[in-house]
């Protein structure tokens, strides 16, 4: 078949037949999320009903009142704020860094470098979290936000993500700007780094997005309800004997908003990225 006869085929279509296969999964995953907004209006009468309300017959503001007189709630969303920001700086900066090394500079055991950085990608977090105890107790970090920022500074997957995309820029570009003088480090920040958006935007929503959903490390590392993050502190809006669903449900809406927010922004580079990042190893 010609692409030609398959265009006239599928003409009396104003999309692709995968549409019909496509919408259906999205409804499904875009379920949670519906349910989470619903109830997030609802009392906690309603949200314990049996069987449970799709649509409620009225909604009600009781769960972000709840949230919002909390008088830690803004502090612990700036310290989630400042924690997923810096940890993303970090990333970009020292992930640039390490991935032009690994992808341009030849050194004695490289290879092997690379290879043990990316086998620390299966170590379990609970094999580490306490040897990583230990080292920010020893640094004075335990109980601050310095705790949670330090371990996650640089990490392998955005070391190796940077270095799968340099791998696939021409060496000419970077060669053109030596020949007009600049040195290797400017040569990374102002020719390397333009052309590596759709990297950059992909290593910052994956670290946002694992930064700021974190609970099992700050839950750890943390101990003052003043420097809880955002997630840790949700968790005690559920107490052993009464939970505030509706505050719940509103809380966590509310901390949703600035992942969805950012992904949403940052689509197109990021899919972009990933396909690109798989062309040349």
């Amino acid at each position: 078949m010609t692409p030609v006869s398959g265009r006239k085929r599928r003409g009396w279509l104003p999309f692709s037949p995968w549409h019909f296969v496509l919408a259906p999964v999205a409804l499904v995953f875009g379920l949670p999320l519906l349910w989470l907004v619903l109830s997030s209006f609802m009392t906690n009468a309603q949200i314990n009903k049996f069987p449970p309300t799709i649509i409620p017959d009225s909604l009600h503001l009781d769960g972000y009142r709840y949230v919002l007189q909390n008088a830690l709630f803004p502090r612990w969303f700036l310290n989630s704020t400042i924690v997923a920001l810096v940890v993303v700086i970090g990333n970009l900066l020292f992930g640039i860094l390490g991935g032009y090394a690994f992808a341009r500079l030849r050194f004695g055991g490289s290879k092997l470098l690379l290879t043990l950085m990316l086998g620390t990608l299966v170590i379990p977090f609970q094999i580490t979290m306490i040897p990583t105890f230990l080292i920010m107790k020893k640094l004075g970090l335990v109980d601050t936000l310095g705790a949670l920022i330090v371990p996650s500074l640089v990490t392998p997957f955005a070391v190796f993500l940077f270095r799968q995309f340099f791998l696939s820029l021409p060496r000419e570009i970077e060669e053109a700007a030596w020949i007009d003088g600049c040195s290797r480090l400017r040569t990374i920040w102002h020719v390397v780094v333009p052309m590596a958006r759709p990297a950059l935007s992909t290593v910052a929503v994956l670290t946002f997005l694992t930064t700021w959903n974190d609970l099992a490390w700050p839950l750890i590392a943390i101990n003052d309800d003043h420097n809880y993050t955002l997630q840790l502190g949700l968790a005690t809006f559920q107490g052993q004997h009464r939970t505030q669903w509706s505050a719940v449900m509103a809380g966590n809406l509310i901390a949703v908003l600035p992942v969805l927010i950012a992904f949403l922004a940052a689509q197109r580079t990021f899919i972009q990225s990933l396909t690109s990042s798989a062309i040349k190893g």
